[in-house]
């Protein structure tokens, strides 16, 4: 397994050193990958938000999250110790396509992905669906239940996305901690099983 920019777990005198694995937050804009990182990560987290701007009228599809105000322009940065000397390091990604030249980068080493949907605007996760097929890692489907959006049964959603029945689906509320750490496990154990 690839670890670039990371420790390999080696062992010295008996002992495992450090090892950070690496997670992709994924999705379309304004789907929650900034609330998400933040909820889950204890550390302060790392966000390149900017505010929205005339510039990206008739460029970015505000339709949907018309109350949104900012949005990611590099990505999210934050971290999970999972035991002394393992962590988890989450990377979101920013969700216009303008900066999709960024999620090779980003991708590089990673462990696997989460694609963060919003059932209003399903057709906005396709993109990462998509790129992590190509990539050939692993991921999970979360679909984050914003207040007020109807729910939708997971099979259902499965079938809209035209996902694989080995690829985990969960609902999730990104601004719920335990929500969050149970897409992270499922997607962790997950890409163990497959790995």
């Amino acid at each position: 397994m690839e670890y670039a920019g990371f420790d390999r777990p080696r062992l010295s005198g008996g002992t495992l050193t450090a090892t950070a694995l690496k997670i992709l937050v994924a999705g379309g804009f304004g789907v929650g990958k900034t609330t998400m990182v933040g909820t889950i990560s204890e550390i302060r987290p790392l966000h390149t938000e900017e505010l929205l701007s005339d510039r990206g009228v008739g460029v970015d599809d505000i339709s949907g999250v018309e109350t949104k105000i900012a949005t990611t322009v590099a990505l999210d940065f934050g971290r999970i110790t999972i035991r002394d000397g393992l962590w988890l390091y989450l990377f979101g990604t920013p969700g216009q396509d303008r900066f999709w030249f960024m999620w090779e980068e980003l991708a590089l080493g990673a462990l696997g992905a989460v694609v963060l949907v919003d059932t209003r605007r399903l057709q906005d996760c396709f993109p990462a669906v998509d790129y992590f097929e190509k990539l050939d890692l692993p991921f999970v489907v979360a679909v984050n239940c914003f207040d007020g959006a109807r729910r939708h049964d997971a099979a259902k959603v499965r079938r809209a996305l035209g996902l694989d029945e080995s690829t985990p689906l969960i609902m999730c509320d990104a601004r719920d901690r335990a929500s969050v750490k149970e897409v992270l496990t499922t997607l962790v154990t997950h890409s163990m099983s497959i790995r």
